[in-house]
């Protein structure tokens, strides 16, 4: 098991610092490890699975796209 820390989650998920304390509070991102007084970081595994996840659901949304009746209709 690894823990990142704060930078290394914003370069992994392309994410600000806000953002990601802000999906921490609404429940949608995987919650911080103590990791002393004042330092705090994340399973690698637990972010690398919400970035999955992400990947899942625009997998998803295109598929869906893609069968629907009107997305495989020539335009014009």
């Amino acid at each position: 098991m690894r823990i990142m820390r704060l930078k290394e989650v914003i370069d992994c998920t392309g994410l600000g610092r806000s953002t990601i304390y802000k999906y921490i509070s609404e429940g949608s991102f995987p919650k911080t490890v103590s990791l002393g007084d004042r330092a705090v970081g994340w399973v690698e595994s637990e972010v690398m699975g919400w970035v999955m996840s992400r990947i899942e659901a625009r997998d998803a949304r295109e598929s869906l796209t893609a069968e629907s009746p009107l997305g495989n209709q020539p335009i014009g």
